[in-house]
């Protein structure tokens, strides 16, 4: 087993974590790995790293700059997620009942023929039997079939006929006895929506950036010269994404087919899973707000049981010692996912290069927004700028 080092007793200053920080990145770039960053790095509510490096736009030659703007794809997940919890707060969501009191019309049925009750806990825990067209093996599966979108697409459906579509597939399994990572999150804007009786847009405005003064992250980016650009990761270096260009994270699945157009597109659908951009600042507002606790958006036991594991000890594919919460992964066993955060930490990221977590133990958030995809949101990087915050030495 590997013994890390504990955050708090290791003596790094501020200046020095900085350092290393700033070594990772740079080592990215220099690899040609990353084309930009924006990294922000906050311990008990104090910035320690602020670094905006690299080019938002490589062609063009325009620096990134800390107020740029990111297509967020999954960072929507727990943007939107905490607006469903806001209502549940103000006791118009019941987090237990089945969602079929305010979306009577979606009525997915199990792989025999049975009705399913789904709820909106299992829905922010991506335990309600959906799934995503980009986890299909080949272009002909169910989904593809139904034309579900995957929120990333220029699919020019409303969310209203998107749910009609994914309501008419089977269930991968009865909800609540298995976890996969799916649509549950554009379900639950639906759900949002027609609980405050307005747009997606609206409500997580009214619910969660507004109060927040996250006055840069929203369904639409007006100003394209704020957004980066994106970049798939490629040999001798990364290429720019194209407009309907099908990138897969993983082997044997189909994958995403990207249109980069969609953010300035003020008729796509609202995808809660997958259709918000925004910059770094605002999102750490939200996680610092989310960790700090203290009633300023959530109440302490509504936070708490975000931060709770949802799964009942089941394993997330493809990571050890993680289980999810109402939101985000929770990271059950430091040791089996060989990681020197602390119990309970929480992370996820994105698809267009992103990721984050919070080590509420250790007063920490950090946030690292790429413009290169899947490096920024599961390569190396996320893994060395873990490991440099948490001092751990690199190995030789």
């Amino acid at each position: 087993m590997t013994n890390f080092p504990h955050p708090l007793h290791r003596g790094i200053s501020p200046a020095r974590l900085s350092a290393r920080i700033q070594s990772v990145v740079q080592q990215a770039l220099d690899d040609r790995r990353l084309v930009g960053a924006v990294v922000l790095v906050a311990r008990d509510g104090q910035p320690i790293h602020q670094q905006a490096a690299g080019f938002a736009e490589r062609e063009s030659a325009r620096p990134m700059v800390l107020e740029t703007v990111f297509r967020l794809a999954s960072v929507s997940k727990p943007i939107v997620s905490t607006a469903a919890l806001v209502l549940a707060a103000q006791g118009r969501l019941g987090l237990d009942e089945d969602i079929g009191r305010w979306l009577p019309e979606f009525r997915p049925r199990l792989a025999d023929g049975r009705p399913a009750r789904i709820t909106a806990r299992q829905l922010l825990s991506h335990t309600a039997g959906l799934g995503y067209r980009f986890f299909e093996t080949d272009a002909h599966g169910p989904y593809a079939r139904a034309g579900v979108s995957d929120g990333m697409d220029a699919s020019g459906i409303s969310l209203q006929e998107n749910l009609r579509r994914l309501a008419g597939v089977p269930l991968l399994y009865e909800p609540g006895t298995a976890w996969g990572y799916s649509l549950a999150t554009d379900v639950l804007g639906a759900l949002i929506e027609r609980i405050r009786g307005t747009s997606l847009d609206e409500a997580v405005r009214q619910l969660v950036t507004g109060p927040l003064s996250m006055a840069g992250t929203g369904f639409v980016a007006c100003d394209p010269q704020r957004v980066a650009a994106a970049y798939v990761n490629d040999t001798p270096q990364p290429h720019r994404l194209e407009e309907g260009e099908t990138v897969s994270a993983f082997d044997d699945v189909v994958g995403v087919a990207y249109s980069p157009a969609r953010i300035f597109d003020a008729l796509a659908f609202p995808s809660g899973g997958a259709g918000m951009a925004g910059t770094a600042g605002d999102f750490l507002r939200l996680l610092e707000t989310l960790r700090q606790g203290g009633g300023a958006l959530l109440p302490d036991e509504l936070i708490a049981e975000m931060a709770r594991d949802q799964t009942c000890g089941m394993e997330l594919p493809a990571a050890p010692g993680f289980g999810f919460g109402l939101g985000f992964s929770v990271l059950r066993d430091p040791r089996l996912a060989a990681s020197p955060e602390s119990a309970g930490t929480w992370r996820w990221g994105g698809a267009y290069g992103h990721s984050w977590f919070v080590d509420r133990t250790q007063g920490l958030s950090v946030v690292a927004f790429t413009n290169t995809l899947y490096e920024g949101m599961s390569g190396r990087f996320v893994t060395d700028l873990r490991d440099a915050v948490y001092g751990v030495p690199e190995a030789r």
